[in-house]
């Protein structure tokens, strides 16, 4: 693969531009740390939602979607797909109650809802697990997708590749702040999907691929294409679809689709003009996300099933790459080597837009969990907004240093996944409870968040996990468990759900004043703090705002509607590619009435907002 003049002024105009930005908006985001992590919450729906969405492009998960899809079929996307349900309960329930609180960080919740030092100690503590080590697995993902792209597409290796890209990053993200963030994500979200869709479209039609009818019908292919899995295949259905939309979304903290709403989606939300804007941005970034972008990622997925049928091929097309970076996933970037000229380019400069978006939201969002939840809170309390600054733009640096080290000692992205995935497990219902049932407090969240990791820990990487659930011996012979392998994730569940419904019945409720002060504020209603509601009366302290109905029963069959809509989209987009018109049809004609539907339930709802 050669790459011409005109690809590399493409790729170069293109980061000139990006990095102008920066040192554009860099004055004013260095000002304070609302400006430098919230931009002063003065941004509109439209450019937050654009900004989740290309945050979400990423140079890993094409390559994650490349993996699942070569070896489980489109159907395996659904251990991502279920998210959705966790996006449009944030979306309808939760948006309007991040934005009431008025918080720098989702962090800074835990001083509003808790008191004392279990709060205290949580805030610190966490902010560090999820903005220190869990920032960096997941930057290092996508630094080891950009790993393997420069080492396939450019010749790279992966010091080169991570030094090159690091660089240009840290510097445009430790100088604009969020505001550089969200403005270049405009930019870059147009440049991603123009070359994800040009990528698709060209390489479906190459020669070896014959267009989307021989594609379709190839002997590699035929069985990877059902967008739900094989029903009558026990062990797949449960793991692939089951499990996700019955247990996985509502119970799993996944950067990105948290339970309840939090991170870099929390980080938007605070961002907005107000809760109207908040609703909007994230609805904008669930429909983009799950309904229409996937697609351009499957379609190269499964035409590099014809090209390269499997890991050997890719090997042997490109022999220079280190074997502990061999993988399915390797296909996405095999593939791209086949563009011509100027969509090339276009694709590479994509490629580089969803690398810095990712990396520089993610580096913005933990370095805002280090300044303002534990230098500020635990070390330097009284310091300068100009020292906070500095700070910040210190811990962006470390964290990408640190994550780019990491990414050098991995294989692929799915590993990652799963490691997210169980650490998380069992947490998501404090996250979603805490709101609604006044007896969450402090300790609640503290035993949930060590038993996640603890018991994810023993079931998945010690001989009693192995016992239990069985394991791959290094033959790759299925060594069966007690109980088949799809019953770990539940077991995780299970077993951190007891432990957190102890802990917070064996300790003290949050103290009266602390729980009417949150509820002042965020007024989110509801059957779980009727106990405090009418303490409160009985001492003579007005806590509501207003004595409007609750919202969240309106909210979930919005949610519900909301889920229709995108599924449907999903799906519909998906048959008329293949060409099942009728199907298709029938599915677009849901999305309509789904979303007329939904729109007059939203304009009910919006009406009680800000």
């Amino acid at each position: 693969m050669e790459i011409s003049t005109l690809d590399y002024s493409i790729i170069f105009i293109f980061f000139s531009i990006v990095l102008g930005i920066g040192i554009y908006v860099s004055k004013k985001s260095g000002l304070n740390t609302s400006e430098y992590f919230l931009s002063g919450r003065t941004m509109p729906w439209w450019l937050l939602g654009f900004s989740m969405v290309t945050t979400t492009f990423s140079t890993d998960t094409p390559n994650l979607v490349t993996d699942i899809v070569r070896n489980n079929g489109v159907s395996g996307n659904w251990v991502w797909w279920a998210f959705l349900l966790t996006g449009l309960l944030t979306v309808f329930v939760y948006a309007k109650l991040w934005r009431r609180s008025n918080v720098l960080t989702d962090m800074e919740f835990y001083t509003l809802r808790y008191e004392g030092k279990p709060a205290r100690f949580l805030r610190g503590f966490r902010s560090l697990y999820l903005g220190l080590v869990f920032n960096i697995i997941t930057l290092a993902a996508v630094n080891l997708a950009a790993i393997k792209i420069g080492g396939i597409m450019l010749g790279l290796s992966p010091l080169e590749t991570v030094l090159i890209g690091g660089i240009i990053t840290v510097i445009f993200s430790a100088v604009g702040g969020f505001k550089g963030v969200v403005y270049t994500d405009f930019l870059l979200f147009f440049v991603a999907i123009v070359g994800a869709i040009g990528a698709a479209y060209y390489l479906v039609n190459i020669p070896e691929v014959g267009g989307i009818s021989n594609l379709i019908a190839h002997e590699n292919v035929a069985g990877k294409l059902s967008i739900l899995p094989d029903f009558s295949d026990t062990e797949a259905l449960l793991s692939i679809l089951i499990i996700p939309l019955a247990v996985q979304w509502w119970s799993s903290w996944y950067p990105g689709s948290e339970p309840g709403g939090g991170g870099y989606i929390a980080q938007r939300m605070l961002a907005a003009k107000n809760e109207n804007h908040a609703i909007a941005s994230t609805f904008f970034f669930n429909i983009m996300h799950y309904g229409l972008r996937p697609w351009p990622w499957i379609l190269v997925a499964l035409a590099s099933l014809v090209v390269f049928p499997d890991i050997a091929s890719i090997h042997e097309a490109f022999p220079n790459i280190e074997e502990s970076k061999l993988g399915h996933d390797l296909a996405y970037s095999a593939m791209l080597t086949k563009l011509p000229s100027g969509l090339l380019g276009l694709v590479l400069a994509s490629l580089g837009a969803a690398y810095m978006s990712t990396i520089s939201t993610q580096l913005n969002w933990g370095s805002s969990y280090i300044v303002n939840d534990f230098y500020k809170q635990q070390i330097r309390p009284k310091a300068s907004e100009k020292e906070l600054v500095a700070v910040g733009r210190t811990a962006t640096v470390l964290l990408m240093v640190l994550s780019a080290v990491m990414a050098l000692s991995l294989t692929n992205a799915k590993q990652l996944f799963d490691i997210l995935l169980m650490f998380g497990a069992g947490t998501g219902l404090v996250y979603i409870l805490r709101w609604f049932w006044w007896r969450i407090n402090a300790w609640s969240e503290i035993s949930v968040m060590f038993a996640a990791a603890i018991t994810s820990l023993v079931l998945t990487y010690t001989s009693l996990g192995d016992t239990l659930f069985g394991f791959v011996n290094e033959s790759g012979i299925i060594i069966e468990g007690i109980f088949p392998s799809w019953a770990r994730f539940p077991m995780i569940v299970l077993v951190t759900s007891l432990v957190w419904v102890l802990a917070t019945f064996a300790s003290k409720p949050e103290d009266k004043t602390i729980l009417n002060s949150f509820y002042k504020k965020t007024t989110p209603g509801g059957p779980g703090w009727n106990k405090v509601l009418d303490d409160a009366k009985a001492e003579g302290i007005d806590i509501e705002k207003s004595h409007e109905k609750w919202s969240v029963p309106s909210g979930i069959l919005a949610m519900i509607l909301g889920c229709i809509l995108v599924y449907s989209c999903m799906f519909a987009t998906g048959n008329w590619i293949y060409g099942n018109y009728p199907l298709a049809i029938g599915l677009t004609v849901t999305v309509v009435v789904s979303g007329l539907l939904l729109a007059k339930v939203w304009n009910n709802m919006k009406d009680t907002l800000l």
